[in-house]
């Protein structure tokens, strides 16, 4: 994966909204990497209350059904970014050592569906998110516990519309490449 910019070795440096871009990615994946810390406290208290005091905390299962959706959406762009989202990269890297332009095109062929693709997420996830919010949809059981759906649908809307754009970034370092190979 192309570099997004640094002063070593001549390449490009990043412009301002995309070092601003980069933060907000980050800060989605901190913010998913805590919020693990905080389900990892919650499942042991429930654990030590349930069996302890025979005292459970009621909705837990419902609130790590939803957390699971939210932290994969928040950490989904920085994944990417990092080039560490699953991947065969055998194909392509053989292809480079051959022929770096096609390597290229298939690169831009890759993160152009890549965007695509999260592009139709955002317009099946964006009607949902209407919806949930103006149906109040919850999960739960009624009268235990019950917790709002809308803002795991808005982390999905966020989360992935964070990777389209980190998709279309990462296209735009390919069509650069593609235009000057070396």
């Amino acid at each position: 994966m192309p570099d997004s910019g640094t002063s070593d070795g001549g390449e490009r440096i990043p412009s301002a909204p995309l070092r601003l871009f980069a933060s907000l990615v980050g800060g989605m994946n901190a913010a998913g990497s805590c919020w693990i810390v905080v389900l990892m406290i919650l499942i042991n208290v429930e654990a030590i209350g349930r069996s302890a005091f025979n005292k459970p905390i009621i909705g837990v299962i419902e609130m790590i059904e939803i957390s699971i959706i939210g932290i994969v959406f928040l950490q989904l762009a920085d994944s990417l970014r990092r080039g560490v989202l699953t991947r065969s990269d055998g194909l392509f890297n053989q292809l480079l050592k051959k022929n770096i332009v096609a390597g290229y095109l298939l690169a831009v062929l890759t993160y152009a569906i890549g965007a695509v693709f999260m592009g139709l997420v955002i317009w099946g996830s964006v009607p949902y998110l209407i919806d949930a919010w103006k149906n109040n949809y919850y999960i739960g059981v009624e009268g235990m516990f019950t917790a709002p759906v809308w803002p795991i649908a808005l982390i999905i809307v966020i989360g992935v519309a964070v990777t389209m754009v980190q998709f279309i970034i990462i296209l735009a370092d390919y069509c650069r490449l593609l235009n000057s190979p070396d």
